[in-house]
């Protein structure tokens, strides 16, 4: 019979990418052992894959005790799209407005629903069917963006209807501020909606990183709210430890934003 206490965390950006998308789940599933859980991670194999961003140090932050499970992936990125369409994930910036620019927008919105990243999930969904029966796993975590790695979550929960899981939304699905940029046709967004929709029916909890995008979910989904947790971005500790800090008597307020903005935000 399946551990209670073993999650299979299902997510495409791991170290040594870098960016805000990795550390979420990165810092979840290195102090999840100290609250009795045993995380196992899936990812892609960066060999077959491209990051917006790699960032060897956040490697040191991976939990000794937490297995890492990765395999090959279909690079779509390297048709060009990247360069062309931007991404596609969040905190691209897809404002170019070439031909070029806007035909790989149009492609990538259209063919690669719900995203690029897509071709990783026939490998990953192999994999988990492995890890789920070694390692005797009971909870999924699923984490997007990227959205299709929803997807490899939502097939094995059906296979497995009997595996508790854990949706979390670090970013709008198809809500997103650039999700127009793609220009998706209607039978592109039926499909998209479809799969945002099922993904949010299916799932046993979700987690969002705040308020707001737990009401945007609730409201597009009447029957969701109640299973809607939300848990903040927030920080390590241990990152700040022995740091040296320099005190400035100023009478400035200084704010500081910590995270991606765009000029496409309606930053008024």
């Amino acid at each position: 019979m399946p551990s209670n206490n073993k999650i299979l965390i299902i997510t495409y950006y791991w170290p040594p990418c870098g960016g805000a998308g990795v550390q979420r789940w990165l810092k979840f599933s290195k102090y999840l052992p100290e609250f009795g859980w045993e995380p196992f991670v899936l990812t892609a194999d960066p060999a077959y894959t491209e990051f917006p961003a790699i960032d060897n140090s956040l490697e040191d932050d991976i939990h000794p005790s937490v297995k890492v499970y990765k395999t090959k992936a279909v690079n779509y990125f390297r048709m060009g799209l990247r360069k062309k369409a931007e991404k596609g994930d969040a905190g691209s910036q897809p404002t170019v407005n070439d031909v070029k620019s806007r035909l790989a927008r149009f492609i990538r919105g259209n063919f690669f629903i719900p995203d690029p990243r897509k071709g990783w999930n026939k490998y990953a969904f192999n994999k988990a069917l492995e890890i789920i029966q070694k390692e005797g796993i009971s909870i999924l975590a699923s984490t997007g963006p990227p959205h299709s790695t929803h997807l490899i979550a939502l097939k094995l929960k059906k296979k497995y209807p009997w595996l508790k899981w854990v949706s979390d939304f670090r970013d709008p699905w198809t809500d997103i501020y650039y999700y127009k940029y793609f220009y998706g046709t209607l039978p592109a967004r039926i499909i998209d909606k479809k799969y945002e929709k099922e993904v949010v029916r299916i799932s046993d909890k979700i987690l969002t990183i705040g308020e707001g995008m737990k009401s945007l979910i609730a409201s597009k989904y009447k029957d969701s709210e109640d299973k809607i947790i939300v848990i903040t971005n927030g920080y390590d500790e241990a990152d700040f430890l022995n740091l040296r800090t320099e005190k400035r008597r100023s009478n400035n307020l200084i704010i500081t934003y910590v995270g991606s903005i765009s000029d496409l935000y309606p930053a008024e």
